[in-house]
């Protein structure tokens, strides 16, 4: 079974938390703190299997975790890394974040790897918080936790020439006749089910990889017959090689059928109407009425496209189509995707900014720089929570909330924390 596209959720494994540990030995009254760090959670990549070529293996598992960062212990040992998780998908996949809808990964390339969440930081020990004032720390930090993210996969095959058409037109034969592919070839209405792939080889020893795109109608980019489903393999395409009745078997107008066919190909995407496109009149061997062609030819002149007589039963016109093909590939680069958006992940390295607000009776301090601290704090440890307050004042949130009026006795809110603020 074909699967070109699914939706996941995937997640990082949380840092493990700092040790809180002393130095107990033998002729050692009072030892030091020795607490060792937390290990960090495991991150999650992508990576390209050539192996695979559909996204049939996550039809069922929906859910994909790294492992969590072990905590630290004393003797400052630091706890053991969180295992990555490595997620193989098919040459061509596509990563979009499903809330921004926007690209995460484009894993075309062969044996591209992606990291898409990096694990929680480990805690610190509270060996790192001994001070001259404070030598026997009580308190060490929580790891960070990981992160959740839902992504959608799309499977977009990477050909250099995509064959577009209505139903019935001869695409399936065309890509037997000229490569290795096999697709399933009957006389009836959307026999291919699903794209199919195959490498052309030429004369002077060159090559592509030709794409059967399954048969579009009128209404495809809307989501009729199966348009939607298989409209996105298009648009890695670098030529469009269309495909077209000229002999009108179907009963349907050839002229006709170029113009719905760009209509719908416009509809999906501005980008595809400006690909270059060839058009294949096909069955010139059982073509009865002449006036067809020349009809086509005269649009194929308006819209600035070459056209080739051609059947994909007989042969006739099929060299001198390839040929002229291969000629135009060497001057069209590869068309890269949309831009790609990082996610960023958050560390007390990596500071974001941070603001205070009032709203109504509450001081807000909020921004990703506090969240991040807080994350790692010990609320029901005195020391910790004091380490907390000490680290706030550094970063300038007690002279931000004095600017804008505080009070004391007034209340501070920190996500869901409050407090009474004090002098």
């Amino acid at each position: 079974m074909f699967i070109d596209y699914t939706k996941i959720v995937i997640a990082s494994g949380n840092g493990g938390n700092g040790a809180i540990s002393f130095r107990r030995e033998k002729y050692v009254a009072n030892g030091g703190p020795d607490g060792g760090d937390g290990g960090k959670g495991g991150s999650v990549y992508f990576r390209v299997d050539l192996g695979l070529n559909t996204l049939i293996d996550f039809r069922y598992n929906k859910k994909y975790a790294a492992k969590n960062g072990m905590p630290g212990g004393g003797s400052r040992c630091a706890g053991k890394k969180g295992e990555d998780l490595y997620i193989d998908v098919p040459q061509g996949t596509v990563i979009r974040d499903e809330e921004t809808g926007k690209v995460i990964a484009d894993l075309s390339e062969e044996g591209q790897v992606e990291c898409i969440l990096e694990g929680g930081k480990g805690g610190k020990g509270n060996m790192h918080f001994a001070t001259a004032t404070r030598q026997i720390p009580n308190f060490a930090e929580t790891g960070e936790p990981g992160k959740e993210k839902t992504v959608i996969l799309e499977l977009k095959m990477i050909a250099d020439v995509g064959l577009v058409g209505y139903p019935n037109v001869g695409k399936s034969t065309l890509l037997s006749r000229m490569t290795l592919a096999r697709p399933k070839v009957a006389n009836y209405h959307f026999t291919t089910l699903e794209p199919s792939l195959g490498v052309v080889k030429l004369k002077n020893g060159s090559s592509f990889v030709m794409a059967d795109i399954p048969g579009l109608i009128e209404g495809a980019s809307e989501g009729v017959g199966l348009g939607l489903k298989f409209l996105r393999h298009v648009e890695r395409t670098r030529v469009l090689l269309h495909v077209i009745d000229v002999a009108g078997t179907e009963g349907r107008d050839p002229v006709e059928d170029f113009k719905k066919i760009n209509v719908e190909l416009k509809n999906y995407s501005e980008k595809l109407p400006k690909k270059l496109q060839i058009i294949a009149a096909n069955k010139v061997d059982v073509l009865q009425d002449k006036e067809n062609y020349k009809r086509l030819e005269e649009v194929a002149k308006k819209n600035n496209c070459e056209i080739y007589k051609i059947s994909a039963v007989t042969g006739e016109g099929l060299e001198e189509l390839f040929t002229r093909i291969g000629e135009l590939l060497k001057d069209i680069p590869k068309e890269e995707l949309e831009p790609i958006e990082k996610i960023v992940k958050y560390t007390m390295e990596d500071i974001p900014t941070w603001q205070v607000r009032k709203e109504g009776n509450y001081f807000i301090v909020e921004g990703k720089e506090i969240e991040t601290i807080m994350r790692r704090v010990n609320f029901s440890d005195y020391e910790s929570l004091a380490y907390f307050h000490k680290t706030l004042r550094k970063m300038g949130v007690d002279a931000a909330l004095r600017k804008k009026g505080i009070k004391e006795g007034d209340i501070v809110k920190i996500f869901d924390w409050e407090f009474e603020y004090e002098e």
